[in-house]
């Protein structure tokens, strides 16, 4: 058990488990313990996506750790501690929020609070007035503002950026759940709240996963009706005001906007369209695979060598892969790219498949750093090439929405 010395006294403190299931019998006694214990289930989001031979990541107070580890050796089911004193890793990453001045470099290697990000934003548009507009496009469910960033021309040296400067604006929402983020700093026993902050009816379950509101087959398999689950998709699609002023802000500009990425944590990973079922889109070739004609081409290619050959299967190479493979020139890091559906779960009402059914054809969603070692509590030391392997893959779908115009 991870302890603290404090005052003469030993204190427990939360961890961070890993499980792996290695037989159904095994998914099963996982899905029953993991039912009736209070811990928050960090990879997959619910039990129901426990899967045999996959990560099982959970989230466990102090005073059930014993139990629980007790339980899951008599279950002979594989088990570690991946991360133990959360209290301290959480009070570390908190701790930083206005130390360093917002010019300098190490204000961006620190995480910040929804008041110190707000701050920032009218720091950074009054400072780059010219390169900058700042959009208030709605209002939270406890009236926090909501703002989208419009870079309309950047003073770039990189060469890719500045030509990409040229020919698109790019608008940046910096946080979609404003008042369930400002909840996880100011209570940090909470710093892992997923959900946003709003109240539905007369439960006493507070919170709906906006990841589950938008109106892309709404409810489905992989949410929920009920209030007190982490995917509790809302009373109707966009019932909570911040999705509501999201796709309000999308739909206007649908006509002109060629591409949409959300960024979410965890598990190194670019999607796209489907997350609520698992057809394939109308668009799943350009997007991942190689088609049919593509591998024939490659095999033309094994056996007559021609550079036409080879430059027409480099059209055919998928747009998540290219977004992958950039991110590993950048950084070595490797991402898995796929229909998320098929990748990880069912997962209807996500926003990304709600742009791509509005027409927006490059939709994805990238689940940054890391696969586990340290989840949802993810280092400050990392958010740098985090933020570096995360633009080169922006970048390469830009690229590829500008060749394809």
């Amino acid at each position: 058990m991870s302890c603290t010395e404090k005052r003469g006294f030993t204190i427990p403190r939360d961890e961070v488990l890993w499980a792996l299931p290695e037989t159904d019998e095994q998914v099963e006694a996982l899905q029953d313990l993991l039912n009736n214990t209070e811990v928050i289930l960090w990879q997959p989001v619910v039990v129901e996506n426990i899967q045999k031979g996959r990560e099982v990541h959970f989230y466990v107070r102090a005073s059930n750790i014993n139990s629980i580890k007790a339980q899951l050796r008599q279950l002979t089911i594989q088990h570690k501690v991946l991360l133990g004193d959360v209290q301290g890793i959480i009070e570390k990453q908190t701790a930083n929020d206005t130390v360093n001045a917002r010019g300098s470099s190490s204000y961006y290697e620190n995480y910040h609070s929804m008041k110190e990000i707000y701050r920032w934003m009218d720091t950074v548009v009054q400072v780059h007035s010219d390169l900058l507009q700042k959009i208030y496009i709605g209002s939270s469910y406890e009236k926090r503002p909501l703002y989208v960033l419009k870079a309309i021309h950047v003073r770039e040296r990189d060469r890719t950026m500045t030509t990409l400067l040229e020919h698109f604006d790019f608008y940046i929402m910096p946080v979609i759940n404003v008042d369930g983020y400002e909840y996880t700093w100011s209570h940090p026993s909470n710093r892992l709240w997923r959900k946003s902050r709003s109240s539905h009816g007369n439960s006493k379950c507070i919170g709906t996963d906006m990841n589950r509101n938008f109106d892309a087959h709404w409810c489905g398999p992989g949410a929920s009706h009920s209030e007190c689950q982490e995917i509790y998709c809302g009373p109707y699609p966009e019932s909570e005001p911040e999705v509501k002023a999201v796709a309000r802000f999308v739909r206007d500009h649908k006509d002109t906007i060629k591409a949409y990425i959300t960024m979410h944590s965890y598990s190194q990973l670019v999607l796209f369209p489907y997350s609520y079922t698992m057809n394939k889109s109308k668009d799943h070739e350009e997007l991942i695979d190689y088609t049919s004609t593509a591998l024939n081409m490659l095999k033309l290619l094994l056996e007559e060598q021609s550079p036409v050959v080879l430059d027409i299967l480099k059209r055919y190479e998928s747009l998540a892969q290219k977004a992958a493979k950039a991110i590993k020139r950048t950084t070595w890091k490797t991402y898995r790219s796929g229909a998320g559906a098929q990748t990880i779960y069912l997962a209807p009402g996500g926003s990304d498949d709600w742009a791509y059914d509005l027409g927006i054809k490059y939709s994805f969603t990238f689940e940054l750093r890391d696969t586990g070692t340290y989840g949802f509590l993810l280092p400050p030391r990392e958010i740098k090439p985090t933020c570096l392997e995360a633009l080169s893959a922006v970048k390469e779908i830009a690229q590829h929405v500008l060749q394809n115009l």
